[in-house]
């Protein structure tokens, strides 16, 4: 929590900028180690206190409160990025194993409802 503490006040201090990790790692005087848990605890407390969002851009670094199409920009790439790792999980590990096993109660349910997470993600990624 005293990580999430000191990353908040940096982030802060840095607005409108953003940080990339190095500079976030000098100005905070944390360790790597010690920024990257810091930053988890501190996605964990803005959600609880309902404070502005932290993003990371390649271009900007990590950044607290930024604009709406920046957010947006933000939550685009995340969700391409999911919907990546979660198509890649479909074919590499969940169709073998329903190849593997047609009448299986449980792949059919695991199936269906990973197809119906995949056009949601994907809906919301063409929108």
């Amino acid at each position: 929590m005293r990580h999430a503490d000191t990353l908040r006040f940096v982030l802060f201090e840095a607005r409108p900028a953003g940080l990339l990790f190095p500079q976030l790692t000098r100005a905070s005087g944390l360790s790597q180690s010690q920024v990257r848990s810091g930053l988890a605890a501190l996605r964990d407390v803005i959600a609880e206190n309902g404070w502005p969002p932290l993003i990371w851009t390649r271009a900007d670094g990590y950044q607290l409160g930024a604009e709406r199409a920046a957010l947006e920009a933000y939550e685009r790439a995340v969700l391409i990025e999911k919907l990546t790792e979660f198509r890649r999980f479909i074919t590499g590990t969940v169709a073998p194993h329903a190849a593997a096993h047609p009448g299986d109660k449980w792949i059919r349910h695991i199936v269906a409802q990973l197809n119906s997470i995949e056009s949601t993600l994907d809906l919301v990624v063409s929108s």
